[in-house]
């Protein structure tokens, strides 16, 4: 049985890059593992790519000949996929029962918490799967599965601001809730912290700030992000540079990430 990962979050997260890390992991540990390309917009791909949606479509194309924006043709590649799924049902044929599969999904979050493309493209994986046929004298066919989790990316500059936290805390939530997969959400590129300045003005707390490099002293200790407890913390920070109104929201958005108590972050 296949088992695999929808490796999804926003543009720049690094989800070509994770993919690549994984394959390189994987190859030397001599278990067998392949990557799916699911981006049409994507024509610099790091990874060797066993399946590549551009071979199908391709988001210039479609702009193009249909006249739509990027992100009107990223939806419509996606419904074109989702109904030539058995274009895609091949491929994976061929990649036999004993892989593990990585789907690099495309950077427009939408297809990944709105959108349905994406989410019935991978019931139809896990749940009906796909046939293979066994070389016998009965000419068997046997429905495999595979079972896939997925890996939202979130990139670290999001925890240099409040509001942007939030709004990633949000947008986690949602992919979550939409996919309906078994599901982990990754802090990325932690390691460039450092990059961007001296953080502050979020209240302090007590603790130090542990793996982070010393060039950027974040007053809460990166468990405060990834943990994601006691957001109440932050309504300071985000009330600061908003009118009084606004208040209530922010604090409204800040109980809905904690009444579910669903998202937290890996590093």
């Amino acid at each position: 049985m296949p088992f695999g990962e929808v490796v999804c979050g926003a543009p720049g997260s690094g989800k070509s890059t994770y993919c690549y890390g994984k394959y390189q992991l994987f190859t030397a540990l001599n278990r067998p593992v392949a990557v799916v390309n699911l981006d049409p917009a994507n024509d610099n791909i790091p990874y060797p790519c066993a399946v590549d949606i551009s071979s199908l479509i391709t988001l210039e194309n479609v702009m193009e000949t249909h006249g739509l924006g990027p992100n009107g043709g990223m939806l419509y590649c996606m419904e074109y996929l989702e109904a030539n799924f058995d274009w895609l049902e091949e491929r994976l044929k061929e990649l036999g029962s004993d892989i593990y599969v990585l789907f690099d999904l495309p950077g427009q979050v939408e297809l990944s918490t709105n959108h349905d493309s994406i989410k019935h493209i991978m019931d139809k994986l896990t749940k009906s799967g796909y046939r293979v046929r066994f070389h016998c004298r009965s000419q068997a066919t046997l429905a495999i599965t595979i079972q896939l989790a997925a890996v939202h990316l979130c990139d670290a500059h999001y925890i240099t601001d409040a509001s942007k936290y939030i709004s990633v805390l949000l947008l986690s939530l949602r992919a979550m809730l939409h996919l309906e997969l078994p599901h982990i959400n990754v802090l990325s590129k932690v390691d460039l912290l450092s990059q961007y300045g001296e953080l502050g003005g979020w209240g302090r707390t007590s603790g130090s700030s542990a793996n982070i490099p010393e060039a950027t002293s974040l007053e809460f200790n990166l468990d405060f992000y990834t943990e994601v407890q006691d957001l109440s913390y932050l309504e300071n920070s985000l009330n600061a540079s908003l009118p009084p109104k606004y208040a209530a929201l922010n604090m409204a958005m800040i109980s809905l990430v904690e009444d579910y108590s669903l998202v937290g972050l890996r590093r």
